[in-house]
């Protein structure tokens, strides 16, 4: 259950800084988590927000004051439906983050898109570059106009890979070749395994999964030989079954996705990479609504709904 109320402002600590959220962005693991075990007791929601950082819990981290972020992992920052005791996420005016879990966000870049960062962003890193450069190879991204798919389409084209993408409807597909996709395949009135061979006769190099058990055997069937099929859901079936000879027979590579334990190392490559192409420009999340603190059950409902785009809160806009 949602309610909005008034908490103590958050003190840092040592290695954190205290954050004036602008935005917070809305994932589906946020309202996930509301139907679920996990939140037996009081927990402010969102784990991805942008901001202005207001004060530091040490003398060390003094020179992050005033500075634009992005942050993420405000919430399962010890890993998925793991909470801290009294965890607050950014769907509040004032934040807590270790300054592990922070960047700075380019001058040119508004905080609401810096709130469409942290799970898509770190997600379509992974499963676009998580293996190494992709320049030269074709990569079909299943689910482009997705939050993670755009951003996977946009990490993709900018690292010079062919990209491929389905989508499920006109609007949809607009956006996806908006995001630089090379070829839009509608899923509902074209032969997905048809197209893409259309396109890449010896098949492809890597799929972006936004759904495993639905897509496994057409992307089983389009693979070129060691090729990497990279998921980050399964939500039709999280026990999905798995045709293990036809992925043998082509020495593929299954590689799951899941950000909120990402390695330091990694997930540094990626702010780095990230970093890159939103003041490069090439990173360019959609958004589909922006609402008050007030109506953040309405953003959750929103966010349920599949909107073309990202939804996002703004804590310090009250009725």
């Amino acid at each position: 259950m949602l309610t909005v109320g008034e908490l103590p402002d958050p003190v840092p600590g040592p290695g954190e800084v205290l954050v004036r959220v602008a935005a917070s962005g809305v994932n589906p693991s946020d309202y996930k988590r509301r139907s679920t075990s996990a939140p037996t007791r009081r927990c402010v929601p969102h784990s991805d927000g942008a901001g202005t950082v207001v004060a530091a819990g040490d003398d060390l981290h003094r020179d992050w004051i005033g500075k634009r972020v992005w942050v993420w992992n405000a919430v399962n920052r010890f890993g998925y439906g793991v909470l801290a005791p009294g965890e607050s996420g950014t769907a509040a005016e004032l934040v807590v983050m270790p300054v592990g879990n922070l960047a700075e966000l380019p001058d040119t870049v508004g905080f609401e898109v810096g709130a469409c960062l942290g799970v898509p962003a770190f997600t379509a890193y992974a499963a676009v570059l998580g293996d190494g450069p992709v320049d030269g190879a074709t990569i079909l991204v299943q689910g482009g106009a997705g939050s993670v798919g755009e951003l996977a389409i946009q990490l993709a084209v900018r690292a010079g890979a062919t990209v491929l993408t389905t989508v499920s409807s006109s609007a949809k597909a607009d956006r996806a070749r908006a995001a630089g996709a090379h070829q839009v395949i509608d899923y509902r009135t074209t032969d997905v395994r048809t197209a893409v061979r259309d396109h890449a006769p010896a098949g492809v190099d890597r799929v972006v999964e936004v759904d495993f058990a639905a897509n496994i055997r057409t992307d089983t069937d389009v693979l070129a030989p060691y090729g990497t099929i990279a998921s980050y859901s399964s939500t039709s079936n999280p026990e999905p079954v798995v045709p293990y000879f036809a992925l043998q027979l082509k020495g593929a590579t299954l590689r799951t996705v899941q950000v909120f334990t990402m390695p330091a190392r990694q997930r540094a490559q990626a702010v780095k990479h990230i970093g890159a192409a939103l003041a490069a420009g090439t990173l360019v999340p959609s958004i589909a609504a922006v609402f008050g603190l007030d109506d953040i059950a309405a953003a959750h409902e929103a966010a349920e709904n599949r909107p073309e785009g990202n939804v996002i809160v703004e804590p310090g806009v009250r009725r």
